[in-house]
């Protein structure tokens, strides 16, 4: 099992938590991971990536060449990441932002409109929370509870957002269970 994932968008998505808690969540599980961060100087509204490996095997690095799996939030990170993509690799897509498909047949795509899902569950800095869920239904890498157990982890310092975001992953994970029928 191997899969090599970059979460892409704009800096005050959430992408860094949001790959940080499938890290973890993969640590938990004891498999093997690495969590690559990278963003640019202005950070909130430029540019933010990271890339996530998880492996039962050991990771030989924490760079990805060629990811199996993205997660894009924003048009700018489909057009950099969706060329890059394996064959046969699976895109999540923020429809909520991206007014276009990835443009490749050779790719599953899963459209997930985050941003309206989150404001309808009344917590509209969620959306990340949804496409995290979908990204779990769509990789089923970890067990649910163990992700759910580190969004808990995540939001400690602020327990008031803890039940809110619970939600908003569920939706995330349901809405792809319901359109894969």
């Amino acid at each position: 099992m191997l899969i090599q994932a970059v979460f892409a968008g704009f800096g005050g998505q959430g992408i860094l938590r949001t790959g940080q808690i499938v890290a973890y969540a993969g640590m938990s599980a004891n498999l093997f991971v690495s969590w690559l961060p990278s963003y640019g100087p202005e950070m909130r509204g430029g540019t933010a990536n990271v890339a996530v490996v998880i492996a039962d095997e050991p990771v030989a690095s924490p760079l990805i060449s060629n990811p199996n799996v993205l997660v894009a939030m924003n048009r700018p990170s489909l057009e950099k990441f969706g060329p890059l993509m394996q064959p046969g690799g699976k895109v999540i897509i923020n429809s909520s932002l991206i007014d276009q498909n990835c443009e490749r047949d050779d790719l599953l795509e899963y459209q997930v409109t985050a941003n309206e899902l989150a404001q309808e569950l009344g917590n509209p800095k969620a959306a990340n929370m949804v496409i995290l869920g979908a990204f779990q239904a769509v990789t089923n890498v970890v067990p649910d509870e163990m992700v759910e157990e580190h969004i808990r982890q995540s939001f400690a310092a602020k327990p008031q957002f803890i039940d809110k975001n619970l939600e908003c992953f569920r939706r995330g994970r349901t809405v792809i269970q319901e359109a894969s029928g």
